[in-house]
């Protein structure tokens, strides 16, 4: 799913922490900006180019400074330049006043002319990383997202399973609640899967046989948490026997699971009647952080083997 976002749309959710007002071009309200793949990251937000446009063209003191040393010929070529190539909206910064050329071109073109009081720089950081948000790839996956031990784990399984209930051990135990049931992600940046819930959805968990509960309002703040970038899928299975003797004893059941072109590590649980599955869920997050930090376990443990066979061997040779 692909989101985008429109001139007015932008000022409405700026214009508290950005306090983006509108100067002319009132006509590009319902301008789009839509994430293509020519619109990079680094092309939404800059300020004043003419050679490579961005989305959202800035103009700072050095950029009104510019404009007002140009002659009256120069500022008519440069501001054609800017208005044919059309870029989402213009924003002049720094509480400036736009120039009477700017304000006719903007109305004439029907193109979104907006201002605001802080410095240049600050609108880049911020409009960056706000239309970096808004406009990225988005997909819904089903499954429970929690935050484990600082980590953004997503339990997933066949309906039934019992990811809620585990869910709701898991808080009992310390740990936060994101999203139950259904999982929005977001590319926010390249390998980096953002997860969010719906906000229908915000705080509520669903226990079969105890239906829907609060978990906010039971196990207060600290229980939820807005959102997380995803580190690690667990997959909840049910298995038979003859299936979990057939697992890795070493490596355990371990693969790559594409989201929106990221491969994510996922480990695969048996799921069995008397397995005090939040206590593994833990270990796996636990080990799964050792072997990111290049502790392996498996690997630890054949090299004591390895050296006890060697050790013994030159103990006693043949």
């Amino acid at each position: 799913m692909q989101s985008s976002l429109t001139v007015k749309e932008l000022v409405e959710l700026t214009a508290t922490s950005l306090g983006l007002n509108w100067l002319a071009g009132q006509a590009g309200a319902q301008r789009e900006l839509n994430r293509g793949n020519d619109v990079s990251s680094a092309s939404l937000v800059g300020h004043l180019n003419l050679v490579r446009p961005y989305c959202v063209q800035i103009l700072g003191q050095a950029e009104c400074q510019y404009l007002r040393e140009l002659t009256e010929q120069q500022k008519q070529d440069v501001l054609g330049r800017l208005f044919k190539a059309g870029p989402f909206c213009i924003l002049v910064a720094d509480g400036l006043p736009a120039a009477p050329g700017l304000i006719t071109h903007a109305d004439q073109s029907g193109l979104a002319l907006l201002g605001s009081a802080l410095p240049s720089q600050t609108l880049v950081e911020n409009l960056r990383y706000l239309l970096a948000h808004q406009l990225a790839k988005r997909t819904t996956v089903h499954g429970v997202f929690l935050e484990i031990m600082g980590a953004g784990i997503l339990l997933t399984g066949d309906s039934g399973v019992g990811k809620s209930e585990l869910a709701l051990e898991l808080v009992t135990r310390g740990h936060r609640l994101i999203a139950d049931d259904a999982v929005e992600f977001a590319l926010v940046a390249p390998n980096t899967l953002e997860g969010t819930c719906p906000r229908m959805l915000q705080n509520f968990l669903e226990v079969r046989g105890l239906g829907i509960v609060n978990v906010r309002a039971l196990f207060g703040d600290s229980a939820v948490k807005i959102r997380k970038n995803l580190r690690l899928i667990i997959q909840l299975q049910v298995m038979h026997p003859e299936q979990v003797r057939a697992t890795d004893r070493l490596h355990g059941l371990r693969r790559r699971r594409p989201i929106l072109g990221v491969a994510m590590p996922e480990i695969t649980l048996p799921v069995a009647p008397g397995r005090n599955m939040a206590v593994l869920v833990e270990c796996t997050i636990r080990n799964h952080l050792l072997r990111i930090k290049g502790y392996d376990a498996a690997r630890d443990f054949k090299e004591s083997q390895r050296r006890a066979i060697a050790e013994d061997q030159s103990q006693n040779p043949a």
